[in-house]
């Protein structure tokens, strides 16, 4: 069977307070820290995730270290960073760093960080353009879609969410995402999802009636 996924937004970083897109690979702040203590405390399933997954820059790797500790220390469980699940724009803020770096900033973490990180992320498959976006969140469901654990948890960015899950109720055009800060979401694959072409959809009522107007179009997000 293919797993289950709960896809999470990171914390609050220090971007999103006064929009200071020029700092690269922001830190959560102490709010985004608190918010990520509240979910922790929150989160029904932590007992049945079986591996850990985090866009590999700074905010999300925290973000899913803090929600998870107890099961990062206590379960030993893998935690890996997929270059795949970085966020849409190319903003400062989303610039991340090589494998190196991260891994010497994270030295707990088993990490899998793609080697050419830092140079490819404006370009191919990580170029901030809404065909590569497109392409890269399709690449990221099929490789979701074959691993082999049951349930998987992946924090991520509220951007790149709306491409991963293929839905637009909600955006924020002045967000740019209709994800709150460390929300999270419960996905499943469709039943006619395969390991070349692979769709999510959501389990039960993770959000709220009013947390679900009528959503943009997809032809209608224009290019980043």
């Amino acid at each position: 069977m293919p797993p289950t996924l709960y896809l999470i937004r990171h914390g609050q970083g220090e971007h999103n307070v006064n929009n200071s897109n020029h700092l690269r690979d922001p830190l959560l702040t102490a709010k985004g820290k608190d918010e990520c203590l509240q979910l922790r405390e929150e989160f029904p399933f932590s007992k049945e995730i079986s591996i850990v997954l985090a866009s590999p820059l700074r905010r999300t790797i925290q973000t899913a270290a803090w929600v998870f500790a107890p099961e990062l220390e206590q379960r030993q469980l893998p935690f890996i960073l997929v270059p795949g699940a970085q966020e849409i724009s190319g903003f400062n803020c989303n610039h991340g760093w090589d494998e190196d770096r991260v891994k010497s900033q994270a030295p707990k973490l088993v990490a899998e960080v793609a080697p050419d990180f830092e140079s490819c992320q404006w370009a191919g498959v990580y170029a901030h353009t809404l065909s590569a976006i497109c392409k890269r969140a399709a690449d990221l469901r099929r490789w979701l879609w074959n691993r082999p654990e049951e349930h998987i948890a992946l924090v991520t960015h509220g951007g790149f969410l709306h491409y991963l899950m293929e839905d637009w109720a909600g955006y924020d055009r002045v967000h740019c995402t209709g994800w709150k800060n460390c929300e999270w979401r419960k996905f499943e694959f469709t039943a006619d999802s395969n390991e070349g072409d692979a769709h999510l959809k959501e389990v039960g009522n993770t959000r709220s009636k009013e947390d679900r107007p009528a959503g943009l179009d997809a032809h209608l997000i224009k290019e980043i």
